[in-house]
């Protein structure tokens, strides 16, 4: 991403990755023309997320919503949220949301009840109402957590890889191989550890080192912006 302003296609492209209920389908063509309008992503990206938003379009409302909780809502490797990749399961990721939901408080942003600040729809709107240059900065940060999504959803053959594909674009990063962890089954996810045993460092470089990734900015780089 250049210092031109890209703020409306990281906002198109949050809204891409939201649930898609029938508000979504209904403004697929007003989506489609926001990106074509800012033209702050290459031809090419931009074709890739109409045949995103074609798809979407094309199967039925019921289907489309099963195959999005299928995809994103059943495995670490593919999960929104920014944390889950991050700090797994620790101790660390409760401080981690606090600290993030404040970095959106002092840019004038407020969340509903329920939503939680690691979401990348969330991050992806937090980014737009920052400066290009401090925007691109931020999502240079989530670089390598959009790279290891692009890979897992590339490897799945979905259309959403292509969403992913244009973050890494407005970082001005390259996608990069990635070697995905082996994905637990779906009960072995979610299975309670044993009492006194620790928590989870899933996700960690290793216990107790410093984490890969960190939101907060000082006040001084952060501009307000327009709540949500």
């Amino acid at each position: 991403m250049s210092k031109r302003n890209a703020s409306i296609t990281l906002r198109v492209l949050a809204r891409l990755l939201d649930y898609p209920d029938a508000e979504l389908r209904r403004n697929m063509p007003e989506l489609q023309a926001a990106l074509e309008q800012e033209g702050a992503l290459g031809a090419s990206r931009r074709a890739e997320l109409g045949k995103l938003m074609d798809a979407i379009l094309r199967m039925d409302a019921i289907d489309a919503e099963a195959a999005y909780v299928d995809l994103f809502d059943r495995g670490r490797a593919t999960s929104l949220h920014m944390f889950e990749h991050v700090h797994g399961d620790s101790r660390d990721r409760g401080p981690a949301m606090v600290d993030l939901q404040q970095t959106y408080v002092q840019a004038g942003l407020f969340f509903a009840d329920g939503e939680l600040p690691d979401f990348l729809p969330a991050v992806l709107e937090f980014a737009s109402t920052q400066p290009p240059q401090q925007a691109r900065g931020f999502l240079g940060e989530i670089a390598h957590i959009v790279n290891a999504l692009f890979a897992a959803l590339e490897g799945r053959g979905s259309h959403y890889a292509a969403v992913m594909g244009a973050l890494l674009d407005l970082a001005g990063e390259k996608a990069k191989p990635v070697k995905l962890p082996v994905e637990p089954s779906l009960d072995e996810s979610w299975e309670e550890p044993e009492p006194f045993d620790g928590c989870s460092t899933r996700g960690q470089s290793k216990p107790d080192q410093p984490q890969p990734i960190h939101f907060v900015r000082d006040s001084a780089s952060l501009t307000s912006g327009a709540a949500k």
